[in-house]
């Protein structure tokens, strides 16, 4: 028994003497880093008066009325564009187009008007980036003034939640921007 007992408190006494060491110190708080390749730019030019330059790594999807759809299925979003002629009713167009990117104002923190200019191509419109929990973080409108009007949104399909989808949305901001840059009426 004695025997038992010693061999017990010499087991202890090595748990003690191992435990012993540096402090243990919380792990630094880690964020998440989402990296996206390199946007591969590709140009668009369909039966619509229009054509750009767009991230070939999206889907592109054509439907009626000259309104596409590029879809970023690795992402869970899209952008969403329309065409509409400009029929004396300019007014109308930039009323609904300023509209609809200030609906989001209700669960926006912040709305950023870019205004966008190409005088060379004829291509003047505005960039609207929506920070915080909206339905869309971005945007757009462009126009000739004249004949053309291009209206286009950045959707996610899924739930907003700004701080999970922001690397995302900026990504596809970037894709928006080349697209209204590189635009080019028909």
């Amino acid at each position: 028994m004695p025997l038992l007992r010693n061999a017990s408190l010499i087991f202890i006494a090595l748990l003690f003497l191992n435990g012993c060491g540096e402090e243990p110190l919380p792990k630094p708080r880690a964020m998440l880093r989402l990296s996206y390749p390199e946007a591969k730019m590709s140009g668009w030019q369909g039966d619509c008066p229009y054509g750009f330059e767009y991230n070939s790594r999206a889907e592109l999807e054509v439907g009626p009325g000259c309104a596409l759809t590029l879809d970023y299925p690795r992402m869970k979003g899209a952008i969403y564009i329309t065409y509409k002629k400009v029929e004396d009713n300019l007014q109308s167009l930039l009323t609904d187009a300023q509209k609809l990117s200030y609906e989001h104002v209700v669960k926006a923190d912040n709305i950023l008007e870019q205004p966008f200019v190409n005088k060379d191509q004829r291509v003047y419109g505005m960039f609207y980036e929506v920070r915080g929990n909206a339905a869309s973080q971005a945007q757009f409108y462009v126009t000739d003034s004249t004949d053309h009007f291009v209206t286009g949104s950045l959707y996610f399909y899924a739930k907003p939640n700004y701080d999970s989808i922001y690397p995302a949305a900026v990504y596809l901001q970037k894709d928006i921007r080349k697209i209204m840059e590189t635009l080019k009426w028909q």
